[in-house]
């Protein structure tokens, strides 16, 4: 008899099991809709998928009569752009602190302690005096998003860092490496691939930063198109927009995975 916790799937039965809980709750959504529009064809709460489809439609393909812009893809490119404007931001320095803090002790001994408080410190406390400081445009909504994840991506990385074994380091001096060169030869290469993993585990909370930034102070993105509308109750918006968010947090991800894959395959041994 076998035990549940040997029984290996399929692929095909992974990708079905996979693919099961999105179908269930789209039929729940279908079921739910249909009933609250049969009651009430006005209903705003649960749009019907025809509804959001006229919705996106005409914001993604008909052009603004204030602007002239096409708002979904407008909205689109800024939020992107600010996103992958503060990650990068973040993982340089990030990956600087946490660097030099995982493999210099005198480094380590004055700054580990100060990047620990400042992780610690709600970095949406700090949007109103990001505001102040930077006023209200592009440069405090990516300032947010470098404060929140920077010092994740830097204490991720002084872990790494403090991992690598001891041995490697001997067996770099004993050969002649400089501290330099131990720095450039021997980590580097090898925290690579982990900071591409602290960038994917840190986006949810860049994405999480940007959609307030946006939704307290902006005139475009995805945070501020949903806070827009939320006035109207126009769900028929709201959720595709939340859906398409969510989309392309995957693909990023997604992209992410493969670059790691591709640039570092030693990095995973075990990989088909």
């Amino acid at each position: 008899m076998k035990r549940l916790i040997n029984l290996t799937p399929s692929k095909p039965t992974r990708l079905l099991l996979g693919l099961l809980p999105f179908l269930l709750i789209i039929f729940i959504y279908l079921v739910a809709s249909d009933s609250r529009l049969a009651d009430n064809a006005t209903d705003k709460l649960l749009p019907s998928f025809a509804q959001m489809g006229d919705a996106i439609h005409s914001l993604a393909f008909e052009p603004s009569k204030r602007t002239g812009e096409y708002l979904f893809w407008q909205d689109t490119f800024s939020s992107l752009y600010r996103l992958a404007l503060g990650i990068f931001i973040a993982a340089i320095i990030g990956f600087t602190i946490g660097l030099l803090t995982g493999a210099i002790p005198s480094i380590h001994s004055p700054i580990a302690p100060l990047l620990t408080i400042i992780s610690l410190v709600p970095p949406m406390a700090l949007l109103p005096i990001l505001f102040i400081v930077f006023g209200l445009g592009e440069l405090s909504k990516v300032a947010l998003i470098v404060i929140g994840v920077a010092p994740f991506i830097a204490r991720d990385i002084q872990r790494c860092a403090q991992e690598i074994p001891l041995e490697q380091l001997v067996k770099a001096q004993t050969l002649g490496a400089s501290t330099w060169q131990i720095v450039v030869r021997v980590l580097i290469p090898q925290l690579l691939p982990r900071l591409i993993n602290a960038v994917r585990l840190s986006l949810g909370a860049g994405w999480l930063f940007l959609i307030a930034a946006e939704a307290i102070a902006s005139t475009d993105g995805l945070g501020y198109r949903i806070f827009l509308v939320r006035r109207y109750m126009s769900m028929d918006v709201i959720l595709p927009y939340v859906a398409w968010i969510t989309l392309l947090a995957f693909l990023v991800d997604w992209l992410l995975a493969k670059t790691s894959r591709i640039c570092f395959p030693w990095h995973y041994p075990n990989s088909k």
